[in-house]
């Protein structure tokens, strides 16, 4: 899918009967692919899209080769497509329409001895990070959370700068004396935000993480054991080095059975886990102190390991997109997928997650499972998510958010048809659902919501060492154990989100470097974020989201 985009507009796949506008277009401007002529009747602005041909009433709308809309009405050739002329629709899936697929594995010769610097676990996991994990069994400890928190971060470094604590005070002076608060302003550039790296007193250590959320208690038996699946799978994965849990007592999920859910997931597990009940110990600073007192202990010890050298096969990238545009599909999101190729034909493991955005694609990835059973593993999952969402009159075609639509993404299909492009072309491996781990490299199919952090979220919980997000809108989106590495779709964004964005894929959309370029680009920016050479701005900013998957229907 190598295009050349240094142009006016895109014709992605030969059977599309909608091209896309890669720079504000003006009416009556004609555009040209072989033999087909498309003169504009309406201005279209970059990122939306137009017909090549009179689209009747009820017939089908085409982009990358696949079905992802009806005409609700007459549209006219050089029109725009718009929420008023076109609906959702996409294709029926089934094992009956499952056929051969073939994927030519890209060359990587310059890469299949690549390495970078890990934290080698006792699992054979690796880690690219070296944290400790602090968690809440149940909301009620979730102040208890802050204040070990804020004791961390200030007196070891971890946290973030008080830079605003100094406006506050300058504004309440300007309040107080009554000066003009206009000019007041922070004083330290953005680039300066976040702790110092590597850490003064514990220079092994990334960082203390602490968790909180709503849950635990108060809720449904299955809303009490995802929780305890999605911390068993943040013990597991491999950046973390060890935990602490707070624990009221009384709640419904209970420290048996995040041990529970840890064993089904490996029997390797042994990393120091550190358990204190509250209504063991009486009084608040009893706890706390003891809890503050044990883990400072575990940094101690977890600050005697030290990175070393590992094949990129033990990379775990989960392939994540929010706040998407209409460039999302045809330059950051591929851009990933030959990434994902290269991954996967080394040796590594990806994940492509977010379910309710690979509507309109399901048959293409039937035929790309390797095994049956993942096959059929993958309708169960795909069409019970769909059922259980239609049920409540929630469809997947309510997915696309006001700020995808007004950048060019009319439908559920348009977007996952684009979406889907982080996957790339390679077999996939493995079909898990929310929290389970892959068994074996490759890509794997990850069932998450495509809300960012109830993905993010799960793909850590499925040992995501490493998470790339695509984004054309602009997101803050961060993992508490993963490093979340922001990938503008357009060069704009870089441009104006300097201290959000990461990379910058949007040299694809200028012509500046091909789809394959790109990705390679992004895989050595990898390599060295991975080896902790440098930190994601999400990182710097504590940007450590964290929302576990109630299995309730989001989208």
């Amino acid at each position: 899918m190598n295009h050349n985009l240094s142009r006016m507009h895109l014709q992605i796949h030969p059977k599309d009967n909608i091209w896309v506008a890669l720079r504000n277009l003006s009416k009556g401007q004609t555009f040209q692919e072989g033999n087909e002529s498309v003169t504009l009747i309406m201005d279209i602005e970059a990122k939306h899209k137009f017909t090549t041909t009179p689209i009747p009433k009820n017939e089908d709308i085409i982009f990358y080769g696949v079905l992802v809309g009806k005409a609700l009405k007459d549209i006219e050739k050089g029109e725009k497509i718009t929420t008023e002329n076109c609906i959702h629709e996409s294709e029926p899936y089934s094992m009956e329409r499952r056929s051969a697929y073939h994927f030519q594995p890209p060359d990587i010769s310059k890469w299949q001895n690549r390495t970078f610097e890990g934290y080698v676990r006792s699992d054979g996991q690796v880690g690219t990070r070296n944290y400790w994990l602090v968690i809440p069994l149940v909301f009620c400890e979730n102040r208890n959370i802050q204040v070990m928190k804020e004791a961390f971060d200030k007196e070891l470094g971890f946290g973030q700068p008080e830079k605003y604590r100094p406006l506050v005070r300058n504004l309440l002076h300007a309040f107080q004396t009554g000066a003009d608060m206009e000019p007041l302003e922070v004083s330290a550039p953005w680039q300066e935000h976040g702790p110092a790296f590597p850490n003064p007193y514990f220079p092994q250590v990334d960082g203390v993480k602490f968790l909180t959320h709503e849950m635990g208690c108060g809720g449904t038996n299955q809303d009490c054991q995802a929780l305890a699946a999605v911390f068993a799978g943040f013990c597991i994965n491999p950046n973390v080095a060890g935990i602490t849990i707070l624990s009221l007592g009384c709640q419904k999920t209970s420290f048996d059975d995040v041990k529970d859910e840890i064993q089904l997931r490996t029997k390797a597990f042994d990393k120091p886990v550190l358990y204190f009940n509250q209504q063991s110990y009486g009084t608040e600073q009893a706890m706390m102190s003891a809890a503050i007192k044990e883990t400072f202990k575990g940094l101690i010890e977890i600050n005697k390991l030290k990175r070393t050298s590992v094949s990129i096969q033990k990379l775990n990238v989960g392939l994540k997109c929010g706040g998407s545009d209409g460039f999302s599909g045809i330059s950051a999101n591929p851009a990933l997928g030959a990434l994902s190729d290269i991954l996967t034909t080394v040796g590594a493991t990806t994940l492509l997650a977010e379910f309710p955005e690979l509507c309109g694609v399901e048959q293409e990835l039937i035929d790309r499972c390797v095994d049956v059973e993942d096959a059929e593993k993958f309708i169960s999952l795909m069409s019970g998510y769909a059922k259980q969402a239609e049920a409540i009159g929630a469809g997947f075609d309510m997915n696309p958010s006001k700020g995808n639509i007004r950048d060019g993404l009319i439908t559920d299909a348009i977007k996952s048809a684009g979406a889907a492009k982080k996957g790339g072309n390679a077999y996939i491996q493995g079909v898990l659902d929310y929290t389970e781990q892959p068994e074996h490299s490759g890509l794997h199919l990850l069932c998450t919501p495509g809300n960012d952090v109830l993905a993010t979220t799960g793909m850590a919980a499925s040992g995501a060492n490493v998470i790339l997000f695509t984004t054309g809108l602009g997101t803050p989106t961060g993992n508490a154990i993963s490093p979340t590495v922001k990938i503008s779709t357009h060069t704009a964004l870089m441009d104006r989100m300097p201290d959000i964005i990461d990379f910058n894929s949007g040299k694809i959309i200028s012509g500046e470097e091909s789809i394959d370029e790109n990705g390679e680009a992004l895989l050595e920016y990898i390599i060295k974020l991975a080896s902790g050479e440098t930190r994601t701005h999400a990182e710097r900013l504590g940007q450590d989201d964290f929302i576990p998957w109630r299995r309730g229907i989001n989208l």
